[in-house]
């Protein structure tokens, strides 16, 4: 149902494309930000835009693209998504070769299905469900980040091989595809593990605005021994109250979890939080072993008065590198041949880690992501892993 009413709203915006101009002015070529300035995703939507600007002014100082100025074009979809269709129309109108839409696949398609119908490209900050591309809206969407499987099946793999982790207990928060994403990929990689020694234990579920989940937590403490590790696979903001809830039960298991917990923004309301670890892109606490990060986050704080707030903020500044890339490889703005030359990237390098694309993904199925542990309320940095093989497209398409 949610695929037919995807393609029913593509076609309906078929319908308008036709009177949108097929070319930006010849001076300048224009980006448009479909996202949120207002509302709840805001808080996701507008720092990756911030490091997606600093991408930008630094392509504009260097002389710009195909020798033009990238202008910048805005729309507030106002973390609604029929106003996120809004801004995608809004942005179109204002010339966009490029639609940016928001972090996320429910509230970025509306206006990335604007894009696909315009004959454009559009790009999601940080969308981490396979939807949010090729299968979700159509062969000129992208997502600059790596898919929510790719953590889930990396916190596996790391937990069993490095932390030694055998038993595990599988936590879902059913609330959002990316939630799922992550026990998605943590379920394809256990089997695999389980050839090698690893046990499934147990595996439950809640939603992401349940005050209480003291029944998973029960049916946690009666097994006969504690697990090696919680694989929680949530978001916030529901993600604060389990952890603190199991970590009230007196339960201390490692408990992994997916990027979409990463900052110590949160960390106050679980004091002294420990043996707890995410994947992330980048470290935003001053430890990342690439000196070029840590340059792009002085460069952020320079720009914005503040430090990048999670790894959500990379992201926005590979969305612009790699279009930029193809598009000077393409010679041109046309949607079609920017795309060719996005699906030719293999390994591209990018400041936060090499980028695949392909006519049959505009993601990543595989990535080095750095491991960040939280110790007495400190996140920090402690290792970095790659999984065994990338995902393959009929396991993140379950």
């Amino acid at each position: 149902m949610k695929m037919k009413l995807t393609l029913l709203t593509a076609a309906a915006f078929t319908a308008v494309s036709a009177v949108f101009p097929a070319f930006a002015a010849d001076d300048k070529i224009v980006v448009g930000f479909a996202t949120a300035q207002s509302g709840f995703m805001q808080a996701y939507d507008q720092p990756a835009a911030d490091a997606a600007m600093i991408r930008i002014d630094e392509i504009n100082k260097a002389g710009g693209l195909l020798g033009k100025k990238i202008e910048v074009v805005k729309a507030d979809t106002k973390s609604d998504r029929a106003e996120g269709a809004k801004a995608g129309l809004s942005v179109l109108d204002q010339g966009a070769d490029l639609v940016v839409v928001s972090c996320d696949y429910d509230f970025g398609s509306p206006a990335a299905l604007a894009a696909e119908a315009a004959g454009k490209i559009s790009f999601f900050l940080c969308a981490e469900s396979v939807k949010a591309g090729i299968q979700g809206v159509g062969p000129h969407s992208f997502s600059a980040s790596v898919l929510a499987p790719v953590q889930g099946a990396t916190m596996a793999e790391w937990a069993f091989k490095k932390k030694n982790a055998k038993t595990f207990y599988r936590l879902l928060d059913t609330w959002t595809e990316y939630n799922k994403g992550i026990c998605d990929g943590f379920d394809w990689m256990m089997p695999k593990l389980e050839a090698q020694g690893a046990k499934l234990v147990g595996k439950d579920t809640f939603k992401n605005d349940d005050a209480s989940i003291a029944a998973q937590i029960t049916r946690i403490k009666a097994l006969p021994k504690e697990p090696d590790a919680i694989m929680l696979c949530t978001m916030m903001p529901g993600a604060v109250s389990a952890i603190k809830q199991i970590r009230a039960a007196g339960i201390n298991s490692m408990i992994l979890n997916g990027s979409g917990v990463d900052g110590s923004y949160w960390l106050s309301a679980v004091p002294d939080l420990s043996n707890f670890f995410v994947p992330v892109q980048g470290s935003i606490y001053g430890d990342d072993p690439n000196p070029d990060v840590q340059k792009f986050n002085a460069a952020y704080k320079a720009k914005t008065g503040q430090d990048p707030s999670s790894q959500y903020v990379y992201p926005g500044y590979v969305m612009i590198d790699v279009w930029a890339k193809a598009v000077e490889r393409a010679k041109s703005t046309d949607a079609d041949k920017v795309v060719a030359e996005l699906e030719k990237m293999k390994g591209e390098p990018t400041l936060f880690g090499p980028r695949t694309f392909t006519s049959e993904l505009h993601h990543q199925n595989t990535a080095k992501y750095l491991i960040a542990e939280t110790t007495k309320g400190k996140p920090h940095i402690v290792d970095s892993w790659t999984i065994s093989e990338p995902i393959p497209l009929d396991a993140l398409m379950k």
